[in-house]
């Protein structure tokens, strides 16, 4: 039995390769407004008989079918330090995290993998992530979280991220972070 995600803030893919590569996972279909990104997207995975949502705002929950994960790189440019850090105050990407957390709380899948940039974290002096955390715990998540650099995982290059898992708190949760190479 596959664990089976819901790719939003797709991008290109990146979280749907790496589950794949992993094997176990199947993709129930992806969100990603770019028309540019959901065409390489298409052309990589050629998604068939997976739902497709091109606004994360727009999604109706009674369209999804269950699922047991959410995979979401939700937009950084309102949280990182090269941006101009408008974090919620930025109606059109600042506040796409909610939009996760809404079909967190209309789906219930056990488990969350959430990425964006280590400036989440300082944001507003660290209050835009307790407000991502508190919702997440309101939902009845439990929540690991690190950032770490892809060069530390074999890539040519040096990329901070910040990963946020969630665990249901049905019993399920585990120790992830610290992950060390």
């Amino acid at each position: 039995m596959s664990i089976r995600f819901f790719d939003m803030f797709a991008g290109i893919g990146g979280f749907r390769s790496g589950l794949e590569a992993v094997g176990g996972f199947e993709c129930i279909g992806h969100c990603e407004i770019d028309k540019k990104a959901n065409q390489a997207y298409n052309a990589i995975y050629q998604p068939k008989g997976e739902i497709y949502f091109e606004d994360a705002t727009k999604i109706d929950t009674n369209d999804l079918p269950d699922i047991d994960l959410i995979c979401a790189g939700f937009p950084c440019q309102s949280f990182s330090v090269a941006g101009k850090r408008l974090g919620f105050r930025d109606d059109t990407r600042g506040t796409l995290f909610f939009e996760v957390a809404r079909i967190a709380e209309a789906k219930r899948p056990p488990l969350l993998l959430l990425e964006n940039v280590p400036g989440l974290l300082s944001h507003d002096q660290g209050r835009t992530f307790a407000v991502i955390l508190n919702t997440l715990a309101e939902l009845g998540y439990d929540v690991c979280w690190q950032v770490l650099n892809s060069k530390d995982f074999g890539v040519p290059q040096q990329r901070k991220r910040l990963f946020i898992v969630g665990f249901h708190c049905d019993g399920c949760a585990g120790k992830i972070f610290p992950l060390t190479t």
